[in-house]
């Protein structure tokens, strides 16, 4: 009795199951689409955008790509903390962010986050870069690009930048410096259409990849 017994408990470890929060992706996509949030972020890549009118048409941001870009961790709690992350509404360049995200409790949560961990691109490789600050990265975001006057980012004990787009307050806690790196590299793999910059041919490889280590040490607001 008792090999047996240790036969269903190795492969029922093997499995997750005896682990109360193990992950559960099939339970977050149900969780996903019965809270009705497909009807505002598509989950299935690659990007179907394909003229201005398309991105316009858009409610939310697509999650395609998700598990590439976000850190678990920082996903699971923005998921029952929802806090405004571009200061303008999603398309907008007047109307401000009303922070009316939905809320998920902590389960809900969790199980979604298991299921948007699953959704990423191979273009983003895992390991190309690690956090740094540099003054050449700085450089760039601030005054060569300069992308401070699109996204807020922390500088000493302030915050500053423009506002049309995302904020970049926080960035090392919320998005994975791969993907950051993937995105200013081939853009088009994840906004086909999009009003940001494009780099490719203005940055060197080297330079893209000094930008993407500085904006992994942006912190968040105390």
């Amino acid at each position: 009795m008792r090999p047996i017994l240790a036969i269903v408990i190795s492969a029922a470890a093997a499995l997750g199951l005896t682990e109360p929060g193990h992950a559960d992706p099939a339970a977050g996509k149900a969780i996903f689409e019965a809270k009705g949030c497909n009807a505002c972020h598509y989950t299935q890549g690659p990007a179907r955008e394909k003229t201005i009118a398309d991105q316009l048409a858009k409610k939310g941001p697509e999650l395609w790509y998700a598990g590439s870009k976000f850190q678990k961790a920082w996903l699971a709690k923005w998921l029952t903390e929802p806090k405004p992350i571009r200061p303008l509404a999603f398309n907008s360049l007047t109307e401000e962010n009303k922070g009316d995200h939905p809320k998920l409790s902590a389960e809900e949560a969790a199980k979604v986050t298991d299921f948007l961990m699953t959704l990423t691109s191979d273009v983003v490789k895992p390991g190309s870069v690690k956090p740094k600050k540099s003054a050449k990265g700085r450089l760039i975001f601030v005054k060569k690009m300069p992308c401070s006057g699109c996204h807020a980012f922390p500088s000493r004990k302030k915050f500053k930048g423009g506002r049309s787009g995302p904020s970049l307050v926080g960035a090392g806690e919320r998005l994975n410096p791969d993907w950051i790196l993937a995105y200013l590299q081939n853009p088009k793999v994840f906004k086909p259409v999009k009003m940001m910059p494009v780099f490719v041919g203005i940055l060197s490889p080297k330079d893209m990849k000094q930008v993407a280590g500085y904006v992994a040490t942006f912190k968040a607001k105390k």
